[in-house]
Parts: C-alpha cells; sequence; structure tokens
C-alpha cells in the first residue's frame, strides 16, 4: 500500500437553506514533508476505476493513487477537491485549485485553454452494445436509427458529434449513469474510455450483460495523447516538478504497483 500523505477536501453539493455545505475530512501530513508546497487537485469523484467515492465517502482509484504517489515524492501538500467534469477547466484557470488529475485526455482543444505533464496513462475509446444486442459494424451509416449514449462534455461526446451527426445521442452527466443507460436499455450503444469501462465489464454483474463493438478508436485530435495532469498555462515550476515527480515514480516502481492494482495489463 502508497503511505498517504494528504489532506482531503470533498467539496460536496449538498445544499441547506441556500448555503452550500462543504464535507471535509483531514490526515495530518508526515512530519518527514518539510515545507510541502501547497496544491489543491480537482478530481470529478464518479468515473471508476480512475476516480470514485467508496461506501464511505472516501476517494479511491487510480487517479487518486498516483496523485498521491506525486504529492509524497514531488513534496507537495495536497488537497483533493471534488468538481463537476464540466466546470474543471473554467474553474482550473481561474485558480480555484492548482491542477486536475482526472483521467483528462490531452486533446489539441483543451491544450489550447491548460498545460499538460508528460501523459500518466493512455487508453483507446471503444463502442460497447448489450451482448444481445444485433449490432455488429459500428460504422455511422449502419448505426443509423440506434441511440448513442456518452457522457457529457467528453472526448467521446465531441467524437461522436463530429463522426456520427445524424444518430440520436443520450447525453448523461457521468459514467455510471451511462453504464446504466446501456444495461437498462435506454440507449442502443455507448462510447466510452476502454480502460475506464473496463472495469465495469470485468468485475460487476451489471456490466456482465455487455461487450466491446468494434475497433480500439485512436483519434489525437479528440482523444490526445493519453491522460495528462492539467495546469493553468503560467504553471511552468509545478509543471517542471510532477513530471520530474511522475519520472521518478515510474522509474522506482511505485507506477507499476498501482498499476497492478487495478489492471492486469500496462496502462503506460
Amino acid at each position: 500500500m502508497l503511505r498517504m500523505s494528504i489532506q482531503t477536501i470533498l467539496r460536496g453539493t449538498l445544499m441547506a437553506g441556500g448555503v452550500g455545505v462543504f464535507l471535509a475530512a483531514a490526515s495530518p501530513v508526515p512530519v518527514a514533508a518539510q515545507d510541502p508546497t501547497p496544491m489543491r487537485i480537482a478530481v470529478e469523484g464518479a468515473f471508476p476505476p480512475f476516480n470514485y467515492l467508496d461506501a464511505n465517502n472516501k476517494l479511491q482509484g487510480f487517479d487518486i493513487d498516483i496523485a498521491n504517489a506525486l504529492c509524497e515524492v514531488g513534496k507537495f501538500e495536497c488537497q483533493f477537491i471534488i468538481e463537476k467534469w464540466d466546470d474543471m477547466i473554467p474553474d482550473l484557470i481561474a485558480s480555484k485549485y492548482d491542477a486536475i488529475i482526472s483521467s483528462m485526455s490531452m486533446s489539441l482543444e483543451r491544450r489550447q485553454k491548460v498545460a499538460f505533464t508528460e501523459k500518466y496513462y493512455n487508453s483507446p475509446s471503444v463502442f460497447i452494445a448489450r451482448k444481445d444486442s444485433p449490432i455488429r459494424d459500428i460504422s455511422p451509416a449502419a448505426l443509423s436509427g440506434k441511440i448513442l449514449g456518452v457522457t457529457s462534455s467528453t472526448a467521446q461526446e465531441s467524437y461522436a458529434k463530429h463522426f456520427y451527426p445524424d444518430m440520436k445521442k443520450t447525453v448523461f452527466r457521468s459514467s455510471p449513469e451511462l453504464y446504466k443507460g446501456l444495461s437498462d436499455g435506454s440507449v442502443d450503444i455507448i462510447l466510452e474510455d476502454k480502460l475506464a469501462i473496463y472495469d465495469w465489464i470485468a468485475n460487476t454483474k451489471a456490466g456482465t450483460c455487455c461487450e466491446f463493438k468494434g475497433p480500439d478508436l485512436v483519434d489525437v485530435t479528440y482523444f490526445g495523447e493519453g491522460a495528462g495532469i492539467a495546469l493553468r498555462m503560467d504553471d511552468g515550476d509545478r509543471l517542471a516538478r510532477l513530471n520530474a515527480a511522475l519520472k521518478t515514480i515510474k522509474e522506482d516502481g511505485t507506477y507499476d504497483m498501482i498499476n497492478a492494482k487495478y489492471f492486469p495489463f500496462s496502462i503506460q
């Protein structure tokens, strides 16, 4: 297990009498971390197995473990802030936090707004349908008349709008809602990050309903060159420190240990 050195702040959306309620759970920073640099990290918390809330309302997942390791090695005093996916880049630019570690693909569109570290993992996108579906061909012509599910403000939504403009689409707020829409039949097929949905298909009862359809989709314009940590354009010092920390955890075996915890294959 990774040794944790982090204070976790979960920003909830509960409202009481019109006033936002903030949920906080703190862990002490070890004495060994001398004069750590504060770093507020935005994470969605609804994208298992990369980032999600467990039964105890605690953040878990690959992104979280990677962030903890980078904070340890890079000497950052880190805070996690749960944020809506649509608000992440605007609120990063507005300095409401300092970094996004939430499986954000480094698309060309996003690179025009924020800076990215080196990639910390890579994953293609893929179509998924129920096993009893007659769908075999995932070309735009073959899927005409079908209902496609995507998650809001994702690379998959942008890709679908461009290459499947005539398909009916249902846009879900989060990946769990997207998967439920597929399993309960409210959509015919979905487009999702392959690693994100792998755990649902392989390890959940609900996921046994469904399977991958067609080849992996790799498109730098829409899906970027992997997932990176997003920072403000002028945050060069933090960018360099995070890249150095990422290099360290890949060389000392920490990254491989975290990888093996979630996937039986390398996702570098």
